[in-house]
């Protein structure tokens, strides 16, 4: 079932978003980028007649309720977006009788999700090494069993529309769908075009695919690595990750990031993109400075060839060259993570080239699909949202897609 195809007039429809906006002191939205992403679906539903309750969490309250975590400060923005008045449920465990009242148009946004342990499912107030700890995850698991029937109770069908939680098997995300059948649950358009970017870069490939994996560590990208070898045909891993790499096959690197117990997983990585007939690159050069600082002294040197006392932080101009080939001759791209460090403007440089690379050859017909914090806000700093295919929404639920694992949130509205 689709949300095109599904008719919502007289219906009740609970909509779990991602509305986790970020505010400022004062509780006041400084980006509504996740709630105005969630606006056509959540008109669909009222334009077809139906009446809404919105779910969403904010935060990590870690089961536990905090007013400065309340959703009742983003009701304003909702209800701009939305273009009606939203409704409050003070309590979401106990929404009943306002979701009850609720009439076709009329649209009600529940409380925290998260002010309740149960969403998350995890038990609070005890330590995983006492004895009593498998005890106490048997019972919560039961509870959050019976917090999420509780959430179905208050409509006819669910809609996820949260990507960004897609890979947790939350009440709110994976456990309500339980209650439901079929027919009656579905994801969002958010959803449905985040799962169809993934399957565009994993399953409907167009080649060359170049996939650009940047960010610090080895350790924390080597599923996706080894999911992608399988996959592409250039792989370009820039970042801190760089270092590591460098550092395994004896180069020096200064005083360059590198995880010395991931020598021999660099070794492999390459071993691996050899065998498999993919092109591994790496950065050739590196702008390298005496102190992690913006103001700092840089020199361009070879990235196998650093200086003691000094540190890698961002690609270099042949680096750049090299990778730009990579990208403009591609038909797939998937860009995850910065090529340098991003924050500061004096080390950008790297990972702005990339983002002009990509809306380069997406202009020339490639596909490609941007995920993670820092790619999407170089994307966004130098105004190409616009001029790349798909800018994704969830970071760690695109991460683990591209690994190849299950996303919870999206299997549970599937079987």
């Amino acid at each position: 079932m689709t949300i095109n195809e599904y008719a919502f007039g007289g219906k009740k429809a609970i909509v779990r978003v991602d509305f986790n906006v970020p505010l400022d002191d004062n509780g006041r939205i400084t980006d509504d980028t996740r709630i105005r992403g969630a606006v056509p679906t959540l008109k669909k539903i009222l334009n077809d007649g139906g009446a809404l309750i919105i779910m969403s969490h904010m935060g990590k309250p870690k089961g536990k309720v905090n007013g400065k975590l309340s959703l009742r400060q983003i009701v304003p923005a909702v209800s701009e977006a939305l273009g009606v008045p939203v409704q409050f449920a003070a309590d979401c465990a106990k929404a009943a009788a306002e979701a009850a009242a609720l009439k076709s148009g009329e649209v009600l946004l529940l409380e925290n999700l998260r002010f309740y342990p149960e969403e998350e499912g995890k038990p609070v107030g005890i330590d995983k090494a006492d004895p009593a700890y498998e005890e106490a995850k048997k019972a919560m698991k039961a509870s959050q069993k019976e917090f999420a029937k509780t959430l179905a109770s208050y409509a006819d069908c669910y809609v996820n529309d949260a990507f960004g939680t897609a890979h947790r098997k939350h009440a709110s995300t994976a456990v309500i769908a339980d209650y439901f059948d079929k027919d009656n649950k579905m994801l969002g358009y958010l959803m449905e075009k985040e799962v169809q970017a993934v399957e565009n870069v994993l399953n409907n490939i167009r080649r060359p695919f170049t996939a650009i994996m940047g960010g610090s560590k080895v350790s924390t990208k080597i599923g996706i690595i080894t999911n992608l070898l399988n996959k592409v045909d250039n792989l370009v891993i820039c970042g801190g990750m760089t270092y590591t790499f460098m550092k395994a096959q004896g180069g020096k690197i200064g005083d360059s990031l590198c995880e010395d117990e991931q020598l021999q997983l660099a070794l492999d990585i390459l071993a691996q993109a050899k065998e498999k007939g993919v092109n591994l690159l790496l950065a050739k050069d590196t702008v390298a400075a005496n102190r992690f600082a913006e103001d700092a002294d840089t020199q361009i040197c070879p990235s196998s060839a650093i200086p003691d006392g000094w540190m890698g932080m961002d690609i270099g101009p042949a680096s750049r060259e090299l990778f730009a080939e990579a990208i403009e001759n591609a038909k797939t791209i998937l860009w995850n993570g910065p090529a340098g460090v991003f924050e500061m403007d004096k080390f950008a440089k790297g990972s702005e080239a990339i983002a002009h690379s990509i809306a380069k050859a997406t202009s020339n017909g490639a596909y490609s699909l941007i995920g993670g914090g820092d790619s999407v806000a170089c994307i966004n700093k130098l105004h190409l949202a616009d001029q790349v295919s798909y800018i994704s929404t969830g970071g760690g639920a695109l991460l683990e897609a591209i690994e190849g694992k299950e996303l919870p949130g999206v299997a549970a509205i599937c079987k």
